[in-house]
């Protein structure tokens, strides 16, 4: 009955256009739900990306940390080390109509976005959550300043989502970030690692859970993610695995 009263008072919108919805309809239209871009096909085997082709194990970004190389069209090579977090996956290529989605669940205080995408999220890669194990979920900490302005952490209402879907733990609590910095698509390489240097601490000496699912809004370069996964492992979690919203696409 409160929620029949809260939808007849706030009635959902769609994720895409923002209209309302019908009930059958859900929190997306039939026809908005054909301008998602899920991410399908060939993808690199470390962050999820897409890539062009299957014989192409890593994408151009990926390829650069295992190898450190330069060339975009890497082949298949095994026995890699891959370090801070085994494997990324994600629900969406960041293009097109999404950008808009994202935005309102950043900044536009649409926190009803978390349960879709975590549904989404339960659906396409339940099984891969239960293979390798997952005993807790973690989201990427926000700046605590930055999330009182916000009044929220999207990765928060996110992993909220996802582990009363999957039935596994969200560690809020686990990892703050101690310094605020600037976002990572405005920097090098080198300038990625020196603004998250000593960004974030884990808030126990030890943890509990040794396999780990970081979650996160939107993976760009993956310097956070690797950055949070390196002090989770530094605390003792064995794996880290990594799950985003969205993701861009590689070559």
């Amino acid at each position: 009955m409160k929620n029949a009263l809260w939808n007849y008072i706030f009635p959902p919108r769609c994720i895409v256009c923002d209209k309302i919805t019908e009930q059958e309809d859900g929190q997306i239209h039939e026809n908005c739900r054909k301008k998602l871009y899920p991410v399908e096909g060939p993808v690199c085997f470390r962050c999820g990306r897409p890539v062009s082709d299957e014989k192409y194990e890593y994408c151009y970004d990926c390829a650069q940390k295992v190898y450190g190389i330069n060339d975009s069209c890497v082949q298949k090579r095994h026995g890699a080390e891959i370090s801070h977090y085994i494997q990324g996956k994600a629900l969406f290529v960041y293009q097109g109509d999404i950008k808009q989605t994202m935005y309102r669940f950043k900044y536009s205080n649409r926190r009803e976005y978390g349960a879709f995408f975590a549904e989404y999220a339960c659906r396409k890669y339940g099984d891969w959550i239960r293979e390798h194990r997952i005993e807790a979920i973690v989201p990427v900490p926000m700046y605590k300043k930055k999330q009182r302005r916000r009044g929220y952490n999207q990765a928060e209402l996110f992993a909220a989502e996802l582990g009363a879907g999957m039935g596994l733990p969200v560690c809020r609590n686990l990892i703050k970030r101690v310094r605020d910095t600037v976002p990572q698509k405005e920097l090098n390489d080198q300038m990625r690692i020196n603004n998250l240097k000593n960004a974030f601490q884990i808030v126990q000496n030890e943890v509990e859970y040794r396999y780990i699912l970081l979650v996160d809004d939107i993976y760009t370069t993956g310097s956070t993610a690797g950055a949070v996964a390196g002090v989770l492992q530094s605390a003792g979690v064995r794996e880290v695995y990594l799950m985003n919203i969205c993701i861009g696409k590689g070559f």
